[in-house]
């Protein structure tokens, strides 16, 4: 955003949180770019909008800001990589563009670091980051309407979000359930899909069981839950199938109500 300054800033992250052992671990880079002279601030000006455009395009880029100093000389860089792969695919892309071409003369002070993946409940700062998100995960946006909706209607238990210093990459949303005694619905999980497959979704299944005071119920593939505890469950409800599980109890054939926002998936 940009303000009275004149140059433009990114909204503030919440790198807080708890853990989560990752291998490979994400890649991350911190530092300037300096121009020497006009030129080189000029061909920054000119070329490092789309090179940032392209640079987030990327599948395994989770974050990507560049932003001009006080310094009109100076700019200063923040990048998050999925893991070492993705950023190496990222230099071989910047070495044949424009940028990368015209760019070589430029000074440049980065820390390069393994980075931690953390999960803590979300933050209004995350709320068009976890949309992107889903829609990213899901192919669509019908979850992200989802955790909007439970958000609004006041049902939204429990959003746990797992980042890379603050750049949400994973989601676990709990809402309650109508059921026989206080219980949770599980929906929805998500994982970005250069994070997958490394234990990001169970870790946040864990931490949502961990969070709720009740039987938890979910609907999805059992291959997935049983990991973290889940059994078929036995209950009335309009998703009672085999991909309904539960992990606590509740009485056998007990109806279960999902929040409302659910009606409109």
């Amino acid at each position: 955003m940009d303000c009275a300054c004149g140059h433009a800033h990114t909204p503030a992250l919440d790198p807080s949180g708890t853990p989560v052992p990752l291998s490979p671990a994400p890649v991350a880079l911190h530092g300037r770019l300096i121009c020497h002279d006009t030129a080189q601030m000029l061909t920054a000006l000119d070329l490092l909008q789309d090179h940032a455009d392209a640079s987030r395009a990327e599948p395994g880029c989770l974050r990507f800001d560049i932003a001009q100093s006080d310094d009109p000389m100076v700019w200063t860089l923040s990048e998050v990589f999925a893991d070492e792969d993705a950023f190496a695919a990222h230099q071989a892309r910047t070495a044949s563009s424009p940028w990368g071409l015209r760019s070589r003369d430029m000074g440049r002070d980065f820390h390069r670091h393994a980075a931690q993946v953390m999960i803590r409940p979300e933050v209004p700062s995350d709320h068009a980051a976890l949309d992107a998100l889903l829609v990213r995960a899901f192919d669509g946006p019908a979850e992200a309407r989802l955790l909007r909706a439970l958000r609004a209607d006041g049902d939204l238990s429990h959003a746990l979000v797992a980042h890379v210093e603050g750049v949400p990459v994973g989601l676990v949303a709990l809402s309650p359930l109508q059921a026989a005694e206080p219980a949770f619905a599980l929906a929805p999980l998500a994982v970005h899909p250069a994070m997958q497959r490394r234990g990001i979704g169970r870790a946040l299944i864990d931490a949502a069981l961990r969070a709720a005071t009740g039987p938890v119920v979910v609907l999805g593939d059992p291959t997935v839950y049983a990991g973290s505890g889940f059994v078929p469950a036995d209950l009335a409800s309009p998703y009672a199938g085999p991909g309904l599980q539960i992990h606590g109890s509740l009485p056998p054939g007990s109806a279960v109500v999902h929040a409302g926002a659910f009606t409109a998936l």
